[in-house]
């Protein structure tokens, strides 16, 4: 049992598994904000615009006040709240891996300077202080 409490902390304490507690956190937050965004600011433009609230969109499923009520608009504003948090994922990433490019390109921009050179007499590879050539012992400049 003790081995296994060791072993469930060493699997928590990874990178990787806290990285992904912090994005399930932020990513509840930010659900939170895209909720909003939709609910108290698109969906009444829309009603503006298009004569209708989705969120008061039902279909009263019998005659009765105790009738099952299906409440689609609802349903339609979790389709738009998913769109936007999509689409707002989508960009963020794109942004992010566009940050990654460029600066991988600037990392790659400075070569290393050259370790080796051809000796004149033999073409053979020699360390670039070398003043012999190993190879052919001739005397190199």
């Amino acid at each position: 049992m003790k081995g296994l409490i060791e072993e469930f902390k060493k699997f928590i304490m990874r990178g990787n598994v806290l990285d992904m507690a912090v994005g399930v956190i932020v990513g509840g937050a930010f659900t939170a904000i895209v909720t909003s965004l939709n609910t108290d600011i698109l969906s009444p433009l829309l009603a503006l615009l298009g004569g209708t609230d989705f969120s008061h969109l039902t279909v009263k499923l019998g005659e009765s006040d105790t009738a099952p009520v299906l409440m689609y608009g609802n349903f339609i504003t979790a389709i738009i709240n998913f769109l936007i948090t999509a689409f707002a994922i989508f960009c963020l990433v794109k942004l992010i891996n566009t940050l990654g490019d460029k600066l991988s390109k600037k990392e790659e921009a400075a070569p290393a300077a050259p370790t080796t050179k051809k000796c004149p007499y033999c073409l053979s590879e020699i360390a670039i202080e070398a003043t012999r050539c190993p190879h052919c012992t001739s005397h190199i400049e």
